[in-house]
């Protein structure tokens, strides 16, 4: 009998996954001027023991302007760089389940408070906030205080600070990047026509509003080590009437599947406060298998998957090659573990944690590390 489609290997590129569970970028809102702490080395740690196919670490912010919260983890510069190293170091030796980073810029959506003080965007002039920028001097909310449009030299300047960015990943030995252009973020402003308002090369027509995240994806792959994947994360919609769309998706996976991109990870929303999302379990699915039909590099379907069969159904009818888990994995660090028992697959463990066996589950590790 054939094994269960979700642990089955699958490449990115030239990276090989033992199986096709991706763990997500989940933002911690923990890093202290950028540099992680000993919280993140507790969180990706215990995930990097999980069994899944690939550890994501969360947006990471390309400029200390471009992050979400003054909480966020960046990589900008040596110190941000140092920090980041040593939690991977630490991830090393007890794991070697791949790691990727997602590099983001939050554009109008930055300088915001804690979740859990409410997230609401802090003033300029306010402690722990700054001026925003974003294609458009349009804000994400009313009231909210409006971004700065940027201009030529801005745009450079972001560019090639992905670029930079990206670099540094290559030097922590970082086996894929991911590039943010969903949820809202800087990237996903471009595209959306209803954020990027610009009369210039940058905004108006569909190919304009691609320009710009191409060209950052096209300085990244520069700069990352040829060998080595970079993929992109997109909102597949911004569940609003005249917003970015499934089509204007398709087109983009296409220009970016050209240009070398190794997969595209589709999600949805975050752009617009009016978006109306029609919530519950594979609510996204049909976003991934649209784009899916269109390219042929890998892609990757998440939101409310959390069922075991839920997800062996996603990948065995080939709406997305891999499903990613964010919320769920948070709640279960061991899923991959869990899936594997209930489907009848075997999955990777720490021989520290071989002990820990079912007995009714007698091969569940019976994988090679």
């Amino acid at each position: 009998m054939p094994g269960p489609k979700l642990f089955e290997p699958i490449a990115i590129g030239g990276l090989a996954l033992r199986n096709r569970i991706v763990i997500a970028p989940m933002c911690q809102y923990s890093a202290v001027d950028g540099a992680m702490t000993d919280w993140h080395l507790i969180h990706l740690g215990q995930l990097a023991l999980s069994g899944a196919g690939l550890l994501t670490i969360e947006a990471s912010a390309v400029l200390p302007e471009g992050r979400i919260s003054y909480g966020d983890v960046g990589l900008w510069n040596d110190a941000t760089e140092a920090a980041l190293a040593g939690v991977i170091a630490s991830i090393r030796r007890h794991s070697d389940m791949p790691i990727a980073i997602q590099l983001s810029h939050a554009g109008r959506k930055a300088s915001t408070d804690l979740p859990w003080h409410g997230g609401k965007q802090i003033a300029p002039s306010a402690p722990n906030g700054w001026q925003t920028e974003a294609p458009s001097a349009a804000a994400f909310a009313e009231g909210e205080n409006p971004p700065l449009a940027l201009d030529r030299d801005g745009l450079a300047r972001i560019r090639d600070a992905f670029a930079a960015s990206a670099t540094r990943a290559a030097r922590l030995g970082i086996d894929l990047v991911q590039l943010h252009a969903a949820h809202g973020y800087l990237l996903h402003q471009f595209l959306s026509p209803l954020s990027n308002h610009r009369d210039d090369d940058y905004g108006g027509s569909l190919e304009n509003r691609l320009r710009f995240p191409l060209e950052v994806f096209d300085a990244v792959r520069a700069a990352f080590p040829a060998d080595k994947p970079v993929t992109m994360r997109v909102s597949g919609t911004d569940w609003v009437e005249g917003g970015w769309d499934v089509d204007g998706t398709i087109a983009f996976a296409q220009a970016l599947e050209a240009r070398g991109c190794a997969a595209i990870h589709v999600s949805s929303g975050g752009l617009d406060p009016r978006q109306a999302i029609p919530v519950g379990p594979n609510y996204q699915v049909p976003l991934a298998r649209a784009v899916k039909q269109a390219v042929t590099i890998p892609v990757v379907a998440v939101g409310l998957i959390t069922e075991f069969e839920q997800a062996e159904a996603i990948i065995g009818t080939g709406d997305a090659d891999m499903i990613a888990l964010a919320r769920t994995i948070l709640y279960d660090p061991r899923w991959p573990w869990h899936a594997a028992a209930h489907l009848g697959a075997r999955v990777a463990a720490p021989n520290q944690y071989l002990r820990s066996q079912p007995r009714q589950h007698s091969r569940l590790f019976d994988l090679p590390q």
